[in-house]
């Protein structure tokens, strides 16, 4: 095992270990056990309204026990779990650091009132993405998205017009081999960053404006290719449905977006995955989701994960925070969603 493997390995055992152990600690426990893996100074760069938090108590704080007084027997379940060391933009910024990076849900039944979403008494499944970078053993950084808008769907609350793809849609991979705690061979590893480098700077950059096919997509996603969408946007769950239901308005609405720097770009195996916070920039230029055309200029946080075979991509689970998204063009998902529930919560 190579030290960048051995490394990379540690990394993971050690953010596998302490979300298994934040799963089953007290509330009054949590803090002493995050301390000793976080910078003092760690930012959570977290999903609006939450936003930014520094440092384990503030984490634990505005993050943490929120969600466990919402959610009761709270739980993490993971079925992507990968690290890597970051390739990140194309020009070579943001390269060198190794992160960590999960999706899958949060589980537990919706007794108390979330960030004013009214809880349903029912069990839920947040959808979760997080990437953690990681030096000397310890968490310096972190980067995560919640599905708020199909939390708010899943408590009968809709912020937005119904999906053009299928709502409520986010399983785990087709083939259950998403979870990484295994060394990976280093040769399909590179060649997994390699693909996904060519795929997010080169193809998504390709549009003309005009034409979905200058893209040339077809090259990298399969036919049949499953694209788990976020809350309001819905899956996707062949080419052509991607073009047609997502793909065509996304572009319609923001035809000059662009991905431009990420946060961090990571393969391993045969999965990929990438937090980039402002990373695609885009102007409102078309109607989306029943929002005309504000001509804002818009800086848009995602998250992604990849599932690739041969050449092309077989899954694709997908992260838009939705809420800073809509904010940048004049509307408050959450003040729409205290209108609904008559802000009793």
């Amino acid at each position: 095992m190579s030290d960048h493997s051995d490394l990379n390995q540690r990394n993971k055992q050690q953010v596998w270990d302490l979300w298994n152990a934040m799963d089953r600690a007290d509330d009054g426990d949590l803090l002493a056990l995050l301390e000793p893996h976080l910078d003092p100074q760690a930012p959570w760069h977290g999903p609006q309204p939450i936003g930014t938090v520094i440092g384990a108590k503030a984490y634990v704080d505005s993050v943490w026990r929120p969600m466990r007084r919402a959610f009761k027997n709270l739980q993490r379940e993971s079925f992507i779990f990968m690290g890597g060391l970051s390739s990140g933009r194309v020009d070579g910024r943001n390269e060198g650091h190794y992160w960590v990076g999960a999706t899958g849900t949060f589980h537990g039944r919706f007794e108390q009132p979330y960030l004013g979403i009214p809880p349903n008494g029912e069990d839920i499944a947040m959808r979760f993405g997080e990437f953690a970078r990681l030096e000397n053993g310890r968490i310096v950084e972190s980067y995560a998205l919640f599905d708020f808008v199909d939390l708010m769907e899943q408590a009968g609350i809709n912020v937005l017009p119904p999906s053009r793809g299928r709502p409520g849609l986010y399983p785990a991979p087709k083939a259950n081999d998403g979870v990484l705690l295994a060394q990976q061979d280093d040769a399909v590893s590179d060649y997994t960053l390699d693909h996904i480098r060519r795929f997010v700077f080169g193809t998504l950059n390709d549009y003309d404006e005009s034409d979905l096919k200058s893209m040339g997509m077809a090259d990298f996603f399969e036919p049949d290719i499953a694209w788990y969408g976020p809350g309001g946007i819905g899956a996707c769950l062949s080419l052509a449905d991607f073009q047609q239901l997502h793909q065509g308005p996304w572009l319609n609405a923001f035809p000059d977006r662009r991905v431009l720097d990420l946060t961090a770009l990571i393969g391993e195996g045969e999965y990929s995955g990438s937090p980039g916070w402002s990373g695609v920039k885009a102007t409102h230029r078309g109607e989306y989701l029943g929002v005309a055309a504000t001509g804002n200029a818009l800086a848009i946080n995602g998250l992604d994960f990849w599932k690739r075979s041969g050449e092309r991509y077989l899954e694709n689970w997908v992260f838009v925070d939705m809420v800073h998204l809509f904010a940048q063009m004049g509307v408050d998902l959450f003040a729409r969603m205290r209108e609904q529930s008559g802000g009793a919560a």
